[in-house]
């Protein structure tokens, strides 16, 4: 007769069972951790880059309409036209963006704003009818700076990868090995 009492075995089987499912549990919850966090990081990213392509297009929007009307004698354009336009995108990159992106931004915006004033205050020492022109021509500039501090934040690479090292070409060895691989597993599966 076995010297084990009647309820060892049913406790084993329950132990090893709730061991089971514990681990089953963790290994999920892990699976579900990472899971949630690629969806963060990927939305994280696409809710800057959106932000950051709205404000870079409400910036040459409006520099465009101040060199359209610049160059064909109209009048200019209102602030608040300019405001109304570029505000929404602005305080969403104000929101979502780093330091760097945030200054950077603010500085193309101030630019912007002093070109759409009544009367912009030229620098000292530059000829107040020629003022608009040579401030509309530093926003390029001061853009680029935004460019390039977006491309730092979000990890843009301005040079392509490299190609990937062509596969040396296979021997007639190498064939010939993977032939009969393949032959023996056929006459192994059936």
């Amino acid at each position: 007769m076995s010297e084990i009492p009647w309820w060892g075995l049913p406790l084993v089987a329950a132990v090893f069972a709730l061991a089971g499912a514990g681990a089953t549990l963790l290994v999920s919850a892990r699976d579900n951790y990472v899971r949630s966090r690629a969806k963060r990081t990927r939305r994280w990213y696409a809710e800057r880059r959106d932000a950051y392509v709205a404000l870079l297009t409400q910036f040459e929007r409006a520099s465009y309409r101040m060199r359209a009307a610049l160059d064909g004698g109209q009048p200019m354009p209102g602030p608040y036209t300019y405001l109304d336009e570029v505000g929404p995108a602005l305080m969403q990159v104000r929101l979502l963006a780093s330091g760097q992106v945030r200054s950077a931004a603010l500085a193309v915006h101030l630019l912007l704003e002093k070109l759409y004033a009544t009367r912009p205050t030229p620098p000292p020492g530059v000829d107040p009818a020629k003022s608009p022109r040579e401030m509309l021509g530093h926003v390029p500039l001061v853009m680029q700076q935004l460019e390039a501090a977006i491309r730092e934040e979000l990890g843009i690479e301005v040079t392509p990868p490299p190609l990937p090292e062509p596969a040396p070409p296979r021997s007639l060895r190498g064939y010939l090995r993977r032939g009969s691989s393949a032959s023996r597993e056929s006459s192994v599966t059936g």
